[in-house]
């Protein structure tokens, strides 16, 4: 794949951009959308164990391994979708899918092996978000 794809010189990006390299360096922050910030903010708190480092009526944070987990309670212009995943790396998938799935959460693809030892899994929270569950990688 170029770096030089012409749909993005002179379209999307500025010159600066072109270096795809460049652009991404990690997954920073997943933000969900959430209706019910209290609850959500209390289910995500059980189920990774760790209390938000930033707590307002606006946005729930937490710190996750240096990556952060955003709740947002702003539903202007969400809809539900299934279009996008971010994956959170675990150890022991099958338990942690059960474990979510015991809380609250709905399977959407089950245990995977997608090569190399590698396995993933998608649970939607029970907002609609996808959640992507990650091992081996």
């Amino acid at each position: 794949m170029s770096n030089r794809s012409p749909f993005f010189i002179g379209k999307l990006c500025e010159p600066s951009c072109l270096n795809f390299t460049l652009m991404f360096k990690k997954l920073r922050t997943v933000v969900y959308h959430v209706a019910d910030l209290q609850k959500a903010k209390a289910w995500y708190t059980k189920i990774t164990g760790i209390e938000p480092y930033f707590d307002m009526p606006f946005y729930v944070g937490f710190d996750i391994n240096g990556g952060e987990l955003g709740l947002d309670p702003d539903m202007t212009g969400v809809t539900a979708g299934n279009h996008s995943f971010a994956y959170w790396s675990v150890d022991g998938i099958e338990n942690c899918v059960a474990a979510l799935v015991a809380d609250g959460a709905v399977l959407v693809d089950d245990v995977n092996e997608v090569g190399g030892g590698v396995k993933v899994a998608v649970v939607n929270d029970p907002w609609g978000n996808a959640v992507g569950l990650i091992e081996g990688a």
